[in-house]
This record gives structure tokens, C-alpha cells and sequence, in this order.
């Protein structure tokens, strides 16, 4: 690989602002055989490290963390200039011989802790704001913590070991246990992506083998969306009502609106724009999920009720087309006991909503019920309309396998009526 040209200053957060996103980073030499790269994306960039030994041929590279670009720096997940040179010079010293890292370095924790910095990192850039993320409290309560599967070094893990810590987990609900395997899966593969020349060649299909999902944990009758979940359509209009009766801004009440009526995530909600509600199409414009891998830019259409856009009509008034659609008040303390208003902001996580969901819930005689409710919802109205299920998972920003494994019940219970009525008289009077 060709070695960038030295004026190119990465040390310089304006100058990398100035840089075209591309598929390679932008590299700087450190010292022979040895580079710090900056890898430019749409939303941020980040710092990865580029090493081979003398008799090496080919580069061994490694994520190093998240650029201070968005967010600052904290040393550990987001790293400014220094703190990257810093770790990618211990990086150097660690790698033993050629194109190889420590293999007995990388342990279970190991990957649960690269992988959780890294959701850390993600998170906290598109919050803006220094977060951690929800997967970090469920692998260190359930993986670091079990001294049988934390210590076991990659090289030797197998898939008995992985099987053996999901019977250690049996006493948890099915749902908890399949995002716990989830999790750990996902670290797994990040760590032997950024490690593949230290593991196994076979190390991914251990890790698919042993995380996966047995039959017996769909036994007893078990769902994995919880009946509670699903809400019926007065039930929805109840929250909607009491939303707006104890929402004094109607920010709240908005959120909880559109939230019904496209069924989409929260994080997809965020990210809306006042340009994206059409009312001469009465639709409205949501961005895709972050989910996946390869998943395009796209904007998803999603058919509103008039009752929806007259909603919206007073909240886009005046404003420009760039703007967040969804925005609330900020406060400031101003003495023990009192906060005030201090400036209108747009909405950052799905935390900010907890306050005021439990009151109304709790209004609404519906304890219990989670915001995410309204998504599976408007999934099960759909499906309980006899919409084809690509268009259902199409409007939701799923996958046609993600419904039929979620939801399998009411599609079941729909294709019966569908059938009950094509039966006919088929005996003589």
C-alpha cells in the first residue's frame, strides 16, 4: 500500500473534516513498516493501525477506537491524535512475529471488551454525548463474570464450551437468553475480525455451532413477542389520548404519535426531518434502521392518516426543511430544587421518554407495557389486515424472516380466516 502524502495533517480535527469519505484510510507513517490510519465515513471517522515485522509481507491492521470527531475524547473509546498514536505504538510492541498478534492475549473478555468499547464509541457518536451501550451491563453480568467462559483463551475455545454456558443461563427467559447468545455472538465476530490471523480458521462456524439456538428453549408454549406486547387498537388510541392530556409541550405526545402510526424504532424516529413529512402525499419519510450490514440509504415510505399529518401540520410551521422534526425542551438547574426551561433541542435516546411513558401507562392501567409495544402492534395490524408480509416487513424495516420468526402466530391465525372463507357447501342438501 502506498504511503499518504505528508500534508495531509490527521492530528488536526478541521482537516479531517475536510477529507472525502472513502473505502481505505487515509494513512501516516510512524516509522518503517508501521502507520496510524484515519478511515473517513459519512457519520465521524475512526483511528486503525497498520504494522508488518521486517520479514513480514503482508500489513496486519487493527481498529484502534472512534475519532474525536463528533464527540470528545475520553481516552478510552474516543481518541483524539495523541491517544491514538499512543495506542497504536503499544499495538506495535504487542505483535510477536509476522502478521501475527499474541494469540494467548485473546481471551472471551478480551472480545466482549473490544466489542463493547466499540458499541460504546458508536453509541455516544450518535448521541452526541458520552453513553454506554445497553450490550456492555448484559455481557459483564453474564459472561465476564462466569469465571468458566471469560478465561478460556479464543484458540481454545470450542463449541461445548459455548453450549455449556447457555445451560448455564437456563433460569432467564427465553428472549433474555437469545440476546445474551446475540451479544456474545457478535463479539465473538468482531474480535476475529479484527484478530483473523491469530484464531482458527474455523473459528466463525464454532461460533455459530455454539450459540446456536437449541428447539427445546421454544418449549412450554413460549413466544418471543409477549401477548403483553401486543396492543389492541382502542388500547393504542388510550395512550395516545392520555399522552397528549399529561404532555403540557406535546413534544412527548408526538413522539408517542409517530411512534404508532409508523411503527418504527425510536432511533429511526430521531433521525427525522421536517422535510420528511409530505403532506401533499400524506406519507412520511423514515430513515433506515442502523441494523444490518450493507443496508441502503434509502428512505422508507410510510402512509399516514389525516388525523397523523394535522397532528404534524402545527409542528413543521415555519420551519426549515434541514431541521429535526422531533424536538423538546432542555432544562437547567438554577437551585436545589428548581429547573427551568433553557433551550429547545432535538431528541437524543430513547431514555428521555421513560418519565413520562411510565405516567401514562400507569394512567392507562397498562403496566408493563414498553414503548417498543407499538411496534410490534402495527406489525400484528398489518398482518391481521392480510398485507403480504414483504410489505409488512418492508414498511417496518425488517425482514420477511424476522416476521415469520417473531410473529408466527398471527400470521397463522390470519391465513385460518383466510381459508375458513374459501370453504364451500360441498354435500347435498
Amino acid at each position: 500500500m502506498a504511503r499518504t502524502v505528508d500534508d495531509i495533517r490527521l492530528q488536526d480535527r478541521a482537516a479531517r473534516a475536510r477529507l472525502k469519505p472513502r473505502h481505505h484510510p487515509y494513512w501516516r507513517s510512524i516509522s518503517d513498516g508501521r502507520h496510524l490510519g484515519y478511515y473517513r465515513g459519512k457519520r465521524g471517522g475512526s483511528w486503525v493501525g497498520r504494522c508488518r515485522a521486517s520479514d513480514a509481507r503482508d500489513y496486519v491492521t487493527r481498529p484502534l477506537g472512534t475519532a474525536d470527531d463528533l464527540v470528545d475524547a475520553d481516552g478510552e473509546a474516543v481518541l483524539d491524535w495523541k491517544q491514538a498514536l499512543e495506542a497504536a505504538l503499544d499495538w506495535f510492541k504487542k505483535v510477536e512475529k509476522p502478521g501475527y498478534l499474541n494469540a494467548a492475549e485473546l481471551t472471551v473478555q478480551t472480545a466482549v471488551d473490544e466489542y463493547s468499547s466499540m458499541r460504546d464509541a458508536r453509541d455516544s457518536a450518535r448521541a452526541g454525548r458520552p453513553v454506554r451501550s445497553d450490550g456492555r451491563s448484559r455481557l459483564t453480568r453474564y459472561v465476564k463474570v462466569d469465571e468458566k467462559l471469560a478465561g478460556t483463551c479464543l484458540c481454545d475455545l470450542t463449541e461445548s464450551d459455548l453450549k455449556a454456558w447457555q445451560d448455564r443461563i437456563q433460569g432467564l427467559k427465553i428472549l433474555t437468553r437469545q440476546r445474551l447468545a446475540n451479544d456474545l455472538k457478535a463479539a465473538l465476530n468482531y474480535c476475529h475480525q479484527n484478530h483473523r490471523r491469530s484464531l482458527p480458521s474455523d473459528f466463525p462456524m464454532t461460533v455459530k455451532y455454539g450459540l446456536k439456538p437449541e428447539e427445546r428453549y421454544w418449549e412450554h408454549g413460549e413466544t418471543r413477542a409477549r401477548d403483553n406486547q401486543i396492543l389492541e387498537d382502542q388500547q393504542v388510541r388510550k395512550i395516545i389520548r392520555l399522552a397528549r392530556e399529561l404532555d403540557e409541550d406535546g413534544d412527548f405526545a408526538l413522539v408517542v404519535i409517530l411512534l404508532a402510526a409508523t411503527g418504527a424504532r425510536f432511533s429511526q424516529l430521531r433521525r427525522m426531518t421536517v422535510g420528511d413529512v409530505q403532506l401533499d402525499h400524506s406519507r412520511l419519510l423514515v430513515p433506515t434502521s442502523f441494523k444490518g450490514k450493507g443496508r441502503s440509504p434509502d428512505l422508507i415510505k410510510v402512509p399516514v392518516g389525516e388525523d397523523v399529518l394535522g397532528t404534524l401540520r402545527p409542528a413543521i410551521v415555519g420551519r426549515k426543511a434541514s431541521e429535526p422534526l422531533l424536538q423538546r425542551w432542555r432544562y437547567k438547574q438554577v437551585n436545589a430544587i428548581k429547573w427551568v426551561r433553557n433551550s429547545r433541542g432535538p431528541w437524543k435516546t430513547a431514555s428521555e421518554m421513560t418519565r413520562d411513558w411510565r405516567c401514562v401507562v400507569a394512567a392507562a392501567g397498562l403496566e408493563g407495557v414498553i414503548p417498543y409495544a407499538l411496534r410490534h402492534s402495527s406489525i400484528v395490524r398489518g398482518i391481521r389486515a392480510n398485507l403480504p408480509i414483504r410489505l409488512v416487513a418492508a414498511v417496518h424495516d425488517t425482514s420477511v424472516t424476522m416476521i415469520e420468526r417473531h410473529y408466527s402466530r398471527w400470521i397463522t391465525e390470519g391465513l385460518e380466516e383466510m381459508a375458513a372463507r374459501a370453504i364451500v357447501p360441498l354435500l347435498a342438501a
